[in-house]
This record gives C-alpha cells, structure tokens and sequence, in this order.
C-alpha cells in the first residue's frame, strides 16, 4: 500500500504532531478510510486489494452517494471443502511440526494477526475481509480421523489455533472444534489449543478427559488488561476478564491451562506486562510465553493505519521501537529472531517477563504431552482377518 508508506514517511517528517497529522490527511484524502463508517466493529477501516491481485481498487465517495448509505459489513461464511486438514511445518523456531486450522480468516479482527496475509491466496483483502469474508472446513473431523488412520502415521501432538481462532464466534453455530475433539479424544491424540475466546470452556467436559490421560492443554492469549485497548485492537475476541475467567475455569477442571503474552507492542502495551503475568498467575496458570509483534507483508499497513487513527500521539514512538528490535525495518522474518527481536529493548522485555515469571513460580516445569496411548484405529475399508 504506497499510500500508507507515503503516510508513514510523513509521519517521521518534521515535529511528530505536524508529521502525524499529515499522515492522516493523507489517509483520509486517498480514500483508504472510505469503508471507515461502515466498518464499525472492525479493527481494520482499510480494504486494500490482495497482493496476488491483478488490478489494485480503492473505494471512495465521489460525492455523488455517501457510504452512509451503505449497509454495514456483515459476517460472511463459506464453506471451503479442503482435501486434508493437517497442516505440516518444519519451522525450526515453534514447537510443534503439525496444526489444524478448521477456519480460514477470523471473526475476532485483532489488527496485528500475522495470519492476514492468508486470504490473499483466496483472492481477498487481509483488510476487513480477513475479518468479515471467512472460510469454514465442515468436513475437518472425518478429514481428521482419515488422515491419522492412514498407515504409517506417526503420532506427535497437534496444534490448533496458530493462525486463525478455532473459537472465533461463528464456532458456536458451526461446532468445528467440538467435532475435531471427539475425534481426538477418541483416538488419544494429544493437542494443544491456543486461543483468545471464553468459548473454549464449552468444550472442558472433552478437555477434562483427555487431560486426565495427559493428552490435552490450553492457552489463552492475553494481550492487555485495558479494555478499551482491546475493544479496538481485538474488538469481537472475548475481553481480557473473560479471558482470565477462562483459565480459572479450565484449570479447576484439572486442564493444564498456560497464558500468551502476544503480541507485545512496545510503547502500546509492554508496560503491562508484569500486571499481565501478576493476573494470569492469580488464576491458576502455571506457564507463560510471550511473542513480540510482528508485522509480516500486509499486516504492516494494516497496523500502521489502525495506529494513526487511534493513537496518533504514540505512532511515531511505537515505529521507532519496533524497528529497533528488527534491524531498522517493521519486520525481520529470520528464524530465531522473528518472535523475540534484537537489541536492547528486546532484551529489556526478555529479562522483563523472566524475572515477572520466576517471582510468580511461572515455568518451573513444562508440560509435555503423552503420546504412548495412541493405538493407529484400523480404517473402515481394511480388510477383516480371516483368523
């Protein structure tokens, strides 16, 4: 988006009020913001065409009609009938080398999810589409339970909830996640969950039991303890006491429930971490993990523009320190790298919620997940036995 980075270069011209103030003229004139009235209950007001796009459109009032005329973006859902629904990485920096996302896109809208740019390969904007045009897998269970029958299927946990939320709200109609559970808890298949949503306590009765064996565990994602913060950052995830809520109710149930701080935003929330790690621990939580921001591809412009229209005052502040974590850029996708960032002010943060977690008894012990109990299930096309 050549606006937004004609924007953000003046915002770093001249004094931060003039240079700040600029920037949002600049947004506002190109037309960017035209969905602004329209997107009410979105993080993102920009819809800029996917990068895969031959043609690049903008909307604008020409002043002929206004888009107060215009209906207000409403959740749209489709069904994407995929082929498999085990995903496969060989990222050196994650723990896990397989995930499920049983949704395409997210309903919760959080402005910093690095998984935006996956709807470009659906032809659609990592803008208020990523939030409003979603894709759901109906056939994930039966995906599931036929891959991991397979021969030669070899058992490690599965993660769900790495990029799109599997309790986004239009999880309560669809039952995605529930369906995937039985099926796990049926095979004793570990799994691991991370997600922003109190919806995750609906399912604590499979959780409870698959616990019990060692085969499951929760994260919830705490990013602020500031509503108003998240009302617009994350504006339809569950609100940060929910969240909490969630961890307390998962953990008396016996389910290993851990906390995310992520993102970190420096100069936005980084402030808040010791008062995160303080809450999270007063729930019941007994291990934490933190990821810095991260602005891949055409989450930048997203952010940046979501930034220069609620906290203008900090942009130029928050730019500033983002870059000098990343090598002088907005992003730095090296391996290693990309969760924590570099140089002082990374390291501040580092030692920052190490020594929150040690004073809290945080990470004494991490939990590692059974894998010993998994029998491969013979598929329902194998031939009987004749003995």
């Amino acid at each position: 988006m050549d606006v937004i980075a004609q924007a953000d270069r003046m915002a770093f011209s001249g004094s931060a009020e003039q240079g700040v103030d600029r920037a949002n003229a600049l947004i506002s004139h190109s037309g960017l913001r035209g969905h602004e009235h329209r997107a009410r209950g979105r993080a993102s007001a920009v819809n800029p065409s996917g990068r895969y796009e031959a043609l690049s459109r903008t909307v604008f009032d020409d002043g002929w009609n206004s888009f107060e005329d215009l209906p207000p973006f409403k959740t749209e859902v489709q069904t994407e009938h995929a082929r498999k629904i085990i995903t496969r990485n060989d990222s050196p920096d994650i723990s896990f080398d397989r995930s499920i996302n049983p949704y395409r896109g997210c309903e919760h809208g959080c402005v910093y999810c690095f998984a935006r740019p996956t709807h470009a390969y659906m032809g659609l904007s990592a803008g208020i589409d990523f939030e409003a045009k979603l894709f759901a897998k109906p056939d994930a269970a039966k995906l599931l339970e036929k891959e991991i029958t397979r021969p030669g299927y070899q058992v490690k946990s599965i993660a769900i909830g790495t990029n799109t939320d599997p309790y986004q709200p239009i999880e309560r109609e669809w039952l995605l996640m529930r369906a995937i559970l039985e099926v796990l808890d049926r095979h004793n298949h570990p799994v691991g969950i991370v997600t922003k949503s109190h919806l995750v306590t609906r399912d604590a009765d499979i959780l409870a039991r698959m616990a019990q064996r060692g085969l499951a565990k929760v994260a919830l994602s705490v990013t602020t303890m500031d509503r108003r913060l998240a009302r617009t950052m994350e504006p339809r995830a569950s609100t940060p006491s929910k969240r909490l809520e969630a961890i307390r109710i998962l953990t008396d149930q016996g389910i290993p429930t851990s906390a995310m701080v992520a993102p970190i935003i420096p100069g936005l929330n980084d402030h808040e971490i010791e008062k995160i790690l303080d809450a999270i621990a007063g729930m019941g939580a007994r291990e934490v993990g933190y990821v810095l921001l991260r602005l891949p591809l055409e989450v930048a412009p997203v952010f940046k523009e979501w930034l220069l229209r609620h906290y203008p005052e900090r942009y130029r502040h928050v730019l500033s320190l983002i870059r000098s974590m990343r090598g002088g850029k907005d992003y730095d996708a090296e391996w290693g790298k990309r969760m924590r960032g570099t140089g002082p002010y990374a390291w501040q943060i580092a030692r920052r919620f190490e020594m929150a977690s040690k004073r809290l008894g945080l990470n004494e012990r991490r939990l590692k997940l059974r894998t010993d109990l998994f029998v491969t299930p013979k598929p329902e096309s194998e031939q009987l036995s004749l003995l």
